[in-house]
């Protein structure tokens, strides 16, 4: 779980990030895989929806159906499996500013952005979308997330659509 929130915590600086150029609003299929020191893979895949550079919703269908959403301050899981949902409040500690100024295209073309002693390499394709996000968490495991047919909007996404959907029967898990 901790894995997940801290990706999250991350693409929200992502999109945010000086020199990529993102719409109003996209949604685009990914596949997230994350590999650990032990060389234990895991593959998610799903649906990601984003607008207004601080709202996303990460709708993944495998190997498990769950729901991420996040404003930029607070990010709710709803988590199928466990029919729980948890409630998390963004760290204070994360200085979005300072991870946007270090965000340089290198001469690949790609982005990178160092924050706190951690590397992240971006990638976009021709049109300038973003295609692939790579970095190492905190638990040492090597995260990839590739976007596969994006849609860049340059209208808003109906709040209503971002919002995970939280089933009465569910448990509440807040921090």
């Amino acid at each position: 779980m901790k894995i997940k929130f801290l990706f999250f915590l991350f693409f929200t600086i992502l999109l945010s990030a000086d020199g990529i150029k993102l719409p109003i609003s996209f949604d685009s299929i990914f596949v997230q895989e994350i590999v650990s020191p032990k060389n234990k893979k895991i593959i998610y895949k799903g649906k990601v929806l984003y607008s207004d550079k601080i709202n996303l919703k990460w709708i993944y269908s495998s190997p498990t159906k769950k729901e991420v959403c996040t404003n930029g301050k607070e990010v709710v899981i709803v988590d199928n499996d466990l029919e729980q949902v948890s409630f998390y409040t963004i760290n204070k500690g994360f200085n979005l500013p300072e991870v946007l100024k270090s965000a340089k295209k290198d001469i690949n073309g790609a982005y990178v952005a160092k924050y706190q002693k951690k590397n992240y390499n971006i990638k976009l394709n021709a049109n300038g979308e973003l295609l692939q996000v790579f970095y190492i968490d905190d638990l040492d495991n090597k995260v990839t997330i590739n976007f596969n047919q994006i849609k860049y909007k340059n209208i808003r996404i109906p709040s209503e659509n971002l919002k995970c959907t939280i089933p009465r029967n569910y448990d509440i898990v807040g921090s």
